[in-house]
């Protein structure tokens, strides 16, 4: 298990954990992210530090941004890195993301923007935490109330949660 010293980075890449609502256009958006606030509410005292990749919903990411997202992840110096990020395509940069040896990359979001009040956004973000710290080097989804392995999982739409891919 890595040092309690070992820091963990946080990229962020938008995603409805970071959406805000605007009347005036009767849409969400996403917004400056919130997890740096979230840590603090959760009393996390982990060093950790956050940088934005992107400012997107992850139906707008493209081949260009998880190749930004896959370079960060392989430059950065740490080697236990979260990734907030749209569900709708989160199993699609995890794909992207499973060549890099050596780094334990969990990626997480939300179902519900994080500035709501019964967003699953903390309990998940507090997963990834716990997961970034125990898991074996290889890519990884926290949703649901799960850990799941990324090559393992799916969003289900109907039933609004990630489930297990049977094989």
């Amino acid at each position: 298990m890595p040092s309690p010293e070992t820091p963990i980075l946080v990229l962020t890449t938008g995603g409805t954990i970071d959406k805000i609502y605007f009347d005036a256009l009767s849409d969400y958006q996403v917004g400056e992210t919130v997890v740096e606030k979230l840590l603090d509410i959760g009393r996390v005292k982990r060093p950790f530090r956050i940088e934005e990749v992107v400012r997107k919903d992850s139906l707008e990411l493209d081949d260009a941004d998880r190749a930004l997202i896959r370079d960060r992840v392989a430059a950065a110096p740490e080697s236990r890195i979260i990734i907030t990020h749209g569900t709708d395509t989160m199993t699609e940069t995890a794909k992207s993301l499973s060549a890099i040896a050596g780094k334990t990359v969990v990626l997480v979001g939300a179902l519900a923007p994080a500035r709501f009040g019964e967003s699953d956004a903390s309990f998940n973000l507090g997963m990834a935490f716990a997961t970034a710290q125990l898991a074996a080097p290889g890519v990884y989804i926290t949703m649901s109330g799960s850990v799941f392995r990324a090559d393992k999982v799916m969003k289900d739409r109907e039933k609004g949660a990630f489930v297990p891919i049977d094989e």
